[in-house]
């Protein structure tokens, strides 16, 4: 066990946020379960992040050996991503402020996407600790299948990614196609890269009566429901959803199927809605799905077995994922999970039930395996049971002690 204290910066969001609007995703869930896990088992914590609201206390003590410290960067509150890394210089003085005025030591520095990234190396050269980056996703595979120019990062997100790959000690991916892509597309050192899966919560993902979930949520009893969870980016391809729906009513008008999509914030009227739900709502207009298709907006992490185990389905059809949290937690409650072939959750899927992985951008593949799925009650059962069974061993525990195991293996190093 390492008694010694951890740094973790999570700059963009709040891994305790709950407003609708926030940049809530799995680096949330991950930055959050991984330090619960590590604080258990007696690692000492402060995860430093950016304060986003006023009203939030600085200072927030989740258990006794971890807690959240919001520091002021900039305007207090939600900022884009693209905006904050002006604020970053900020940031680090009122860290060095507060570790100076807490009498504060770390022995290493554990930094979450790129941003935190750019903290933490000047808090590895000041300090003198070692560095581990957990980079969640990645500047050169977003581009690839951007399809915009709003959809694409810009150059200085990729040079620092390339300096984060050189200059960290080590470098967790979420996946083996991801380590992949930073050992050949970033030069990345194949030693200094390890794969650390997520975890899931077992206690909180789990199976349930679907109909008795499917009457909390307020679902059709008759009708099949094809579940996304997740932010709502372009990334995500769920307008490719969206088609394979009509594709799918189009070859069986009379299939009693739905698709609910949880993210982002519809509490307002549709007009005020952000850009991408307002696109997918057009969308969802122009194929004549409507009354098939429901926005249901973000719910609570403590809500989300509910709709887990309503859902006949879940599908993933993001154009790139680096891991894909949502899709375990599916797993975990019993339900199918139909991920396509570029997001890492694909690498927990084997050659037994490689038949749930689609190609990317790919409408008519999806619609034939949504199909697949949904007619084939005799598989059902088995299927479901089968892939809750194979992610039992995805402990947030487990994944913990792996951690500490590199923490160590850092600071033996640079001894």
């Amino acid at each position: 066990m390492n008694t010694k204290r951890l740094a973790v910066i999570l700059y963009h969001t709040c891994p305790l946020s709950d407003e609708i609007d926030a940049e809530i995703g799995g680096a949330n869930t991950y930055v959050l379960e991984l330090s619960k896990s590590l604080a258990k088992k007696g690692q000492a914590l402060d995860v430093y992040t950016r304060l986003q609201d006023t009203d939030s206390p600085r200072i927030v003590q989740v258990t006794p050996s971890l807690r959240v410290i919001h520091l002021p960067a900039g305007d207090e509150k939600a900022l884009s991503k693209k905006l904050l890394i002006e604020y970053i210089p900020e940031f680090l003085k009122n860290f060095y402020a507060f570790m100076e005025k807490e009498k504060l030591s770390y022995s290493v520095v554990s930094c979450h996407y790129y941003l935190s990234g750019i903290i933490g190396l000047d808090i590895k050269k000041t300090l003198g600790i070692p560095m581990i980056m957990t980079f969640h996703t990645l500047g050169l595979m977003k581009n690839l299948v951007a399809r915009s120019d709003d959809e694409r990062e810009g150059l200085e997100r990729i040079q620092t990614e390339i300096q984060l790959v050189k200059e960290a000690d080590q470098i967790i991916a979420t996946s083996e196609a991801d380590a992949q892509y930073i050992e050949t597309l970033y030069s990345g050192t194949k030693e200094k890269i390890s794969i650390l899966i997520p975890g899931v919560n077992l206690q909180l993902f789990k199976p349930m009566d679907k109909k008795a979930a499917k009457r909390k949520i307020g679902a059709e009893l008759d009708h099949k429901m094809i579940l996304f969870v997740g932010r709502i980016e372009p990334l995500k391809g769920i307008d490719v959803l969206l088609y394979a729906m009509k594709i799918l009513l189009n070859i069986n008008p009379d299939c009693k199927v739905c698709v609910w999509i949880v993210g982002g914030d519809v509490s307002k009227a549709s007009e005020d809605w952000s850009k991408e739900l307002q696109k997918l709502n057009a969308v969802r207009k122009v194929l004549g799905i409507t009354t098939s298709v429901k926005f249901i907006g973000r719910k609570e992490p403590v809500e989300l077995p509910d709709y887990y185990n309503a859902a006949d389905l879940l599908v993933l059809p993001s154009h790139y994922e680096s891991f894909g949290i949502t899709a375990v937690e599916a797993m975990a409650c019993g339900v199918p999970v139909i991920t396509t072939d570029v997001a890492g959750v694909s690498d927990l899927l084997d050659e037994k039930h490689d038949f749930l992985i689609t190609s990317a951008n790919n409408p008519i593949m999806l619609a034939e395996k949504i199909q697949d799925i949904i007619e084939n009650e005799e598989d059902y059962e088995k299927i479901s049971h089968e892939l809750s069974e194979n992610v039992q061993d995805l402990s947030w525990d487990d994944a913990a002690g792996r951690f500490m195991k590199l923490c160590i293996m850092c600071s033996k190093i640079n001894d």
